[in-house]
């Protein structure tokens, strides 16, 4: 006799990112889990000229923070502001921040 003791539970196999794409949903952690692979990965969106002159970053409100030590690159930041928006779009989705402001 079989032991259902997991009614919600599914009988076939997932991949792990689609298991664990699920459970972000599940426990509404999307945005979060977002957010923080956006600043995890700056330097990659930037590349290593902005990266290396950036001293912090942080997102609240769906405004992205970055706090420059350089500023002539944060004049290049603010004026190639929509540049890495898009950017920022295609490696993490649409949605994440709606806003980029230099420090």
């Amino acid at each position: 006799m079989k032991n259902d003791s997991y009614p919600g539970r599914k009988k076939e196999a997932a991949p792990l990112e689609a298991a664990f794409n699920e459970l972000l949903k599940a426990y509404r952690l999307e945005d979060k889990f977002k957010e923080k692979l956006l600043i995890s990965s700056w330097g990659e969106i930037v590349g290593r000229t902005i990266s290396d002159r950036t001293t912090s970053v942080f997102i609240k409100d769906k405004k992205l923070f970055v706090k420059l030590s350089s500023g002539p690159i944060k004049k290049e930041l603010m004026l190639n502001r929509s540049k890495v928006l898009v950017l920022i779009e295609e490696k993490v989705g649409k949605g994440v921040v709606e806003e980029l402001v230099c420090l």
